[in-house]
């Protein structure tokens, strides 16, 4: 890969007035980019963690394990570190995950204690300035796909603690591909104005104006589970916009919907037992089952984590401002017509209808409502209500394999036994038939889907 130091001169100085330019830029854009931060909604007055008389940080008062490495572990899961560093069939831990950019594709790390291609050989100072500075061991500049500007409020001791666990699994020799980004974003040391600009570089500082269970949920929100880094939007340079915070986006060819006090199209509507059911089960009626990535944020971390936290969570979300996004229509409630002969107009392409009947009915019946399993009804869900159709097409695509909470396949990828027309057919009269508003997704769109799968294998 040609560096800075082995281009010609020539090059060299274009690099520079480019790099030069794109410095001047970011300081101009970044005085409103970088604010407000994930907190700023929330006012109140912060203090210094020793001398706040609360617990948010570490592990829970209910986890009653004692054993340093099982805290670790605890803290790891709720960072969900194995998610983004584990490739399709491999070993925990051991990275190779591709994750398609539209700048590229970037491979996960080894974070297994191996000393040559792991952190096996990494000072308790070198793993403490990746996960606060994004700053690798030996100067090399990582890409915010890691989320150190999240994970930079974890205190000193939480992620001593995520280390010290990742070094008592078995070392595994495994060195992840080469990433593959394009001029100039394959130039690491860009990343040293990105943050500046939009890594905040601070521990975590609860507020004292709210209560306990609030700053908890604060700390696995923002700090731990990182969530706004699927759900809220980003600006052109790809910090987070919290002006638009927790209101959704689409990521990794899914979309991560609205999760604000909005009533219509966020989680205001849901009761306190049914979202906490959502985040520890990856369901709650009548809203629906987590599929795609959040399925697996479900199985890999949430799931894991005790029911103080995530009333903990439950609580901080509930004081996320509402935003509406305005593309989504609310959701509809009633169910599809029983008889297979009404609920969808007439123009829509018979191929939809003609696949639902042979693959879908038998699951998701022709009312939406299965009686018998609760995750497979489509009435209330907001995929199937949302108008652009984008997780209802990776659904059919892809399926929704969950074995760490069913046991079984919960629902085969259909991706294989149909072409990209006929994909967009049923897709379409999914929507038409159980939501409040018909999508219109295309042969291209379905192709588009495809293509923008999360990972690269």
């Amino acid at each position: 890969m040609m560096t800075l130091m082995n281009m010609p001169a020539a090059i060299r100085w274009v690099v520079r007035i480019f790099a030069g330019a794109l410095a001047l830029g970011l300081i101009t854009f970044g005085w409103y980019a970088t604010r407000p931060g994930p907190f700023a909604f929330a006012g109140g007055r912060p203090v210094a963690l020793a001398n706040y008389a609360g617990h948010p940080t570490g592990t829970p008062q209910d986890f009653k394990e004692a054993d340093p490495i099982a805290r670790g572990r605890y803290l790891a899961q709720a960072a969900d570190c194995e998610a983004c560093h584990t490739r399709p069939g491999g070993v925990p831990f051991a990275g190779g995950l591709g994750f398609k950019t539209p700048f590229g594709t970037l491979y996960s790390p080894n974070i297994t204690p191996d000393t040559r291609t792991g952190i096996g050989a990494w000072s308790d100072a070198d793993f403490l300035k990746a996960v606060h500075e994004g700053i690798g061991r030996g100067g090399k500049r990582l890409y915010p796909a890691f989320p150190y500007a999240s994970y930079t409020y974890l205190t000193d001791e939480d992620v001593l603690a995520i280390k010290a666990f990742l070094f008592s699994l078995p070392p595994v020799e495994s060195v992840a591909p080469a990433s593959e980004l394009t001029f100039p974003y394959n130039q690491r040391w860009l990343m040293k104005f990105w943050s500046a600009l939009f890594n905040p570089q601070r521990r975590f500082a609860p507020l004292a104006d709210h209560s306990a269970e609030w700053n908890r949920g604060a700390y696995l929100v923002e700090a731990l589970g990182h969530c706004g880094d699927c759900h809220t939007p980003r600006n052109r340079l790809q910090a987070l916009d919290n002006t638009n915070k927790f209101s959704g986006t689409v990521i990794e060819g899914w979309r991560a919907y609205n999760i604000t006090a909005d009533p219509a199209t966020g989680v205001g509507a849901w009761s306190d037992s049914g979202l906490a059911d959502y985040l520890a089960r990856g369901h709650a009626a009548p809203h629906g089952t987590a599929s795609g990535p959040m399925a697996q944020v479900v199985d890999l971390s949430l799931s894991r984590l005790t029911p103080g936290d995530i009333g903990a969570i439950v609580t901080y979300l509930r004081s996320i401002p509402a935003v509406v996004s305005t593309d989504l229509p609310a959701v509809r409630r009633e169910a599809a017509p029983a008889s297979a002969a009404q609920g969808v107009p007439a123009t829509l392409d018979p191929r939809g209808k003609a696949i639902y009947a042979g693959d879908c009915a038998s699951c998701h019946t022709w009312t939406g409502v299965n009686p018998l399993e609760a995750r497979a009804s489509l009435i209330g869900s907001r995929s199937v209500n949302d108008p652009s159709a984008v997780n209802v097409v990776q659904a059919i695509l892809r399926g929704s394999q969950r074995p760490a909470v069913s046991g079984t396949m919960f629902m085969p990828a259909f991706g294989a036994a149909h072409n990209d027309g006929e994909i967009a057919a049923v897709a379409n009269y999914v929507t038409a038939r159980f939501g409040a508003r018909a999508s219109s997704v295309s042969e291209t769109d379905v192709r588009a889907l495809r293509a923008a799968s999360a990972h690269a294998e």
